[in-house]
C-alpha cells in the first residue's frame, strides 16, 4: 500500500451515529462495545438522576445512562426505537441510552472542527468537536468527559 494511501486511511474516523432528542450525537467505533435494543434495568437506589440503574450483559454488569439526562437535555422517551449503546471505560461497561440508532458515517479526522459553546443546547465539553455533513451537523461525542463526575 503507498504510503499516501494509508496516511489517509489513517485520517478516517468511522462514525456511529444517533439521536438524543434532535440532536444528532456520533461517537467513534472503535470505543463502542455493542449496540443493542432497550430492555429493562435494576434500579440502583440512591444513584444520579441520570443513572437509569444495571443490567446484567452476558454476565458482565453494566451501569445504564440516560444520554439526554446526563448532556442536560430532558430524558430519553421510552420508546420501541430507543438503543443501548455500550462502551468500555475504564475496564466498567457503561451503557448509554439513546433516542434513535443513526448511521455509520465515515469522517475525516482533520475535517472535525473544535465544538461550539453548544450544540443543540448541550454543553460543548461533552464534544471533542463537530462534523458538518451536507444535510446536517453531527456532534462527535466524548465519552470520557460524558463519564466524568460532575
Amino acid at each position: 500500500m503507498s504510503e499516501a494511501l494509508e496516511n489517509k486511511q489513517s485520517n478516517l474516523m468511522e462514525l456511529a451515529t444517533f439521536y438524543v432528542g434532535d440532536t444528532l450525537c456520533g461517537i467513534d467505533i472503535l470505543t463502542i462495545q455493542e449496540i443493542n435494543k432497550h430492555v429493562d434495568v435494576t434500579d440502583v437506589p440512591q444513584s444520579p438522576e441520570y443513572v437509569q440503574g444495571v443490567l446484567n450483559l452476558r454476565g458482565k454488569i453494566v451501569t445504564v445512562i440516560d444520554l439526554g439526562k446526563k448532556l442536560g437535555l430532558s430524558s430519553i422517551i421510552q420508546g420501541e426505537n430507543n438503543s443501548n449503546i455500550i462502551v468500555d471505560s475504564n475496564d466498567e461497561h457503561i451503557g448509554f441510552v439513546v433516542d434513535k440508532i443513526s448511521d455509520v458515517m465515515t469522517a475525516e479526522s482533520d475535517k472535525i472542527e473544535p465544538a461550539p459553546a453548544n450544540i443543540g443546547g448541550v454543553q460543548g465539553k461533552f464534544f471533542k468537536g463537530v462534523f458538518k455533513t451536507e444535510k446536517s451537523l453531527i456532534g462527535v461525542l466524548d465519552v470520557n468527559e460524558v463519564l466524568k463526575d460532575d
